[in-house]
């Protein structure tokens, strides 16, 4: 029996700038705002094909990403609070400056992502594989980092004040024992 194809919709709010000029030569520039959709479709939706994906700035807080293929995605400067990409596969992903606040990444895979800026306040990201990422100048604080793996990994000016690390294997393949 065939599935019914599952869709992601995602509305787009752009902002475009247009010039008038009167008869009398003043110009007035007056901003508008058009809306545009993209869709993401999957089937099933736990297979949520988006590799190479330009998704830069988008937003998809609280929106259910489970096991989504975005290796090599662009989300830089993307909003992605309360989301769930528990399984995604975000290797060599794009993430400057996004901001994935309270998000589920459990069990990502983070390989060689790029999140430099980017916040994971409070995040969940047990056993995901943050393996040579770079994580500069990124806020993990009170992020869950259980059994994470951050080998290789950049870490230099990131923030981890009260980030649970119990089990994580450090950028220098060590691993921590204490709670904090």
């Amino acid at each position: 029996m065939a599935r019914k194809p599952n869709f992601l919709i995602v509305g787009v709010v752009l902002s475009v700038g247009l010039l008038a000029c009167s008869s009398t030569s003043t110009k007035t520039v007056e901003t508008i705002s058009v809306t545009t959709t993209v869709v993401l479709a999957c089937d099933p939706p736990e297979h949520l094909d988006c590799a190479g994906a330009v998704l830069n700035g988008i937003n998809l807080s609280g929106e259910d990403l489970t096991g989504a293929d975005l290796n090599h995605a662009f989300l830089s400067g993307a909003v992605l609070n309360y989301a769930n990409l528990t399984g995604a596969d975000l290797t060599n992903a794009e993430l400057l400056g996004a901001t994935l606040n309270y998000a589920d990444l459990t069990g990502a895979n983070l390989t060689n992502a790029n999140l430099t800026g980017a916040n994971l306040y409070s995040a969940y990201l047990l056993r995901a594989n943050f393996a040579d990422a770079n994580l500069s100048y990124a806020t993990l604080s009170k992020a869950n980092l259980f059994q994470a793996n951050l080998t290789g990994a950049w870490i230099n000016g990131a923030t981890l004040t009260g980030a649970y690390l119990l089990g994580t294997r450090m950028p220098d393949g060590t691993v921590h024992i204490r709670e904090r």
